[in-house]
């Protein structure tokens, strides 16, 4: 567990390629993920909300995002989705769940979390 900061209670810590955080939160998920460059992502087929962001210019590959709340937790499941699926009536995708590129982009969201919570003035540089 790791312990990023100090809200009220524990800013966010990591498990997997998951973030956690203690609610209240600074923002909403929206906005902590728009600050770390993610777009909403509405799939009209599953009826889900998530996040994407896209690493190059191409609809794939992209960071993709799912957040679930409970009254006291906050969590961004994020994966990397390699390219669209291969076969007619799939959902599923090529997709990364774990490993050096996600741990990166885990890295680099808690980041932007770290610094909108900063320039909210909600922790100290």
């Amino acid at each position: 567990m790791l312990i990023i900061g100090h809200l009220p209670s524990p800013f966010c810590y990591t498990f997997s390629m998951k973030i956690h955080f203690a609610n209240p939160l600074p923002m909403t998920p929206e906005q902590l993920l728009r600050r770390a460059g993610y777009a909403p992502h509405y799939d009209k087929k599953m009826g889900k909300l998530s996040y994407t962001h896209k690493v190059g210019r191409e609809f794939y590959p992209r960071y993709h995002c799912y957040v679930s709340q409970t009254d006291k937790v906050t969590t961004f499941d994020f994966h990397l989705d390699q390219k669209e699926a291969s076969y007619a009536g799939s959902h599923m995708h090529s997709g990364e769940y774990d490993g050096p590129t996600v741990e990166r982009e885990v890295v680099r969201v808690k980041d932007a979390f770290r610094a909108a919570a900063r320039s909210a003035g909600l922790i100290d540089s």
